[in-house]
């Protein structure tokens, strides 16, 4: 039985055609001034009408005493009243989040910033359940704290608000980190994550990097698709029914947005160029899977989304680094080069072109090429002094890149010469060189004296082995495609091999067929004598053929004619 059904199965109890008629006199002695009076008597319907636990008629008295205060704007007699109707004995949870949500409709009606934020302290105070508890209601208590957890999330972010429109960003950050709605299981899904959200800006905003992080992995991506049993009226996880997100937070394609984004200003504070471009590209999906009605609420439009990417990824290491795997950006840079859109800006392809060719990218050419480019990005990636740290970073990333080219088609130069083709003095070569070593992009041994670097990197011994077998395979292959040839011509122009040509050859296919192409001496010495009687056999027999032959013909030669 849910909250309505026990609402009706105890209304009916109190006469409430009788009691409307009381609350209306009471409200019309208080129009008249006696506001003391009309409270007191609201106050003993409000008695009678808990002690017999009518939910109904309970609610509707804290509603009017409520209102007659609200009505005198005696906002002092308001939080007084609060506090009263929500710490009376055996007081119902119906009527206490009754009357914390009423007195929460009259914030925005306070002019007085003072005045607003001491009624938000007060409500905030009754609903964290600090008022004192005897006997059994300290059940009742625990119970209240709980089921008005919702309200009082509301209420601590409006307070944060205030603060923060005051100047006071790291005392709202404080404020609205007090509060866990994760574990709110009435709390909408939309509501949840915008709130938690709002945590993670404030962070950001106090410079409190680690605290965001920490507060931005409660979120996971997966939250933004919309599953069974999140929607309102639902069951939550906590066997309670999900409420209606307040009024004024965004849909959860605009909290994903507001996610990433959020995400992007974390990451380009530790200049992680490789999940800012996975930040961007979630972005950017979102834009292609849009609606033209929910364009409004996007700031950036689809291409320049596309544009952010293209910029991060050439920022990002071509090599692996703790921040991500090359393996990673190679990826989402295939995925990006692959995509249909980018041929609507030809600049951007032939920029992802540039840094995957293995050609080296002079540095003046590329600065006059794309300066416009980069100036349009001042405001986001690359802004202008005094934070160079963007355009550094590129610089370093086209001189990794010439170094990565080197390193692919030489295998020893000068360091005379690699200096020029990087552009760059001796000792600056030899500091980017080095730092790519150490981060084991490539192998390279610098000999100072001699002015060599040497760039090949040494083979395993598996490597190396593997080579030697390749090699002598192809050997075979060419030794058997002789064989071949010479016993084709042996036979097609009826010339008898010679003892040792026959014996090599046979040698040779023993070898190539019987041991294989890296066990070529075991081979050799595997072939037995009988083998070898067989050769000298065939070939002693070739001979006396061909002697038998001579004979003939020197004995037709020597008869009379």
């Amino acid at each position: 039985m849910d909250m309505d059904d026990k609402e009706k199965g105890k209304a009916g109890t109190v006469d409430m055609a009788k009691l409307t008629a009381d609350i209306t006199a009471q409200k019309e002695l208080a129009a008249k001034g006696q506001i003391s009076q009309a409270i007191e008597g609201l106050l003993n319907l409000e008695k009678s009408s808990r002690l017999v636990e009518d939910v109904t008629a309970t609610k509707a008295c804290c509603t009017a005493i409520l209102e007659v205060c609200f009505e005198a704007k005696d906002w002092r007699a308001l939080e007084e009243n609060v506090m009263l109707l929500t710490k009376r004995r055996s007081q119902l949870k119906q009527a206490i989040q009754a009357t914390v949500r009423q007195a929460m409709s009259y914030i925005d009606s306070i002019a007085d910033k003072d005045t607003r934020v001491s009624l938000i302290k007060t409500l905030q105070a009754v609903t964290e359940g600090k008022a004192t508890a005897v006997d059994a209601s300290d059940v009742t208590w625990q119970f209240f704290v709980i089921f008005v957890e919702i309200e009082r999330a509301r209420l601590t972010k409006r307070l944060a608000a205030i603060k923060e429109a005051d100047g006071n960003v790291d005392e709202a950050a404080d404020i609205l980190q007090e509060v866990a709605v994760e574990t709110f299981g009435a709390m909408a899904k939309t509501e949840k994550i915008a709130f938690i959200l709002e945590q993670v800006r404030l962070c950001l905003d106090k410079k409190d990097f680690v605290r965001a992080q920490i507060l931005s992995r409660k979120v996971s991506p997966r939250a933004f698709v919309e599953r069974k049993g999140e929607s309102q009226g639902e069951i939550g996880i906590e066997g309670t029914a999900i409420e209606e997100a307040e009024q004024g937070t965004p849909p959860l394609s605009e909290l994903k947005l507001r996610y990433y984004e959020l995400l992007i200003r974390y990451y380009s504070h530790l200049n992680n160029y490789l999940e800012m471009t996975r930040c961007y590209r979630a972005i950017y999906e979102v834009h292609v899977a849009a609606a033209e009605e929910v364009a409004k609420w996007m700031p950036l439009h689809s291409l320049v989304v596309l544009k952010h990417v293209c910029w991060c990824l050439v920022l990002t290491p071509a090599y692996s680094t703790p921040l991500g795997s090359s393996s990673d950006r190679t990826t989402l840079l295939t995925t990006t080069q692959q995509d249909k859109k980018l041929s609507e800006l030809p600049e951007y392809k032939a920029l992802l072109t540039t840094f995957t060719n293995s050609e080296i990218i002079r540095w003046a050419a590329f600065e006059a090429q794309y300066s416009g480019e980069m100036a349009a990005f001042s405001d986001s990636l690359f802004a202008d002094p005094p934070d160079p740290k963007r355009r550094e970073d590129l610089q370093l990333r086209i001189i990794e890149h010439n170094v990565l080219v080197a390193a692919k088609y030489y295998s020893r130069m000068r360091t005379s010469r690699l200096s020029t083709i990087l552009d760059l003095m001796p000792e600056q070569m030899e500091k980017h060189v080095s730092d790519l070593v150490v981060a084991k992009a490539i192998r390279a041994k610098i000999d100072r004296p001699a002015g060599i670097i040497t760039l090949a990197q040494p083979q395993s011994p598996e490597e190396q082995l593997n080579s030697w077998g390749g090699n002598i395979a192809r050997l075979l292959e060419l030794v058997d495609k002789s064989c071949q040839l010479i016993e084709k011509e042996a036979m097609v122009h009826k010339v008898a091999l010679s003892t040792g040509a026959a014996e090599l050859l046979y040698m040779i296919r023993c070898v190539q067929f019987d041991a294989g192409p890296l066990r070529v001496h075991e081979g050799l010495r595997r072939l037995d004598a009988g083998v070898r009687d067989n050769v000298l056999r065939a070939d002693n027999s070739a001979r006396c053929d061909d002697g038998n032959r001579n004979l003939q013909v020197q004995t037709s030669k020597s008869k009379p004619e």
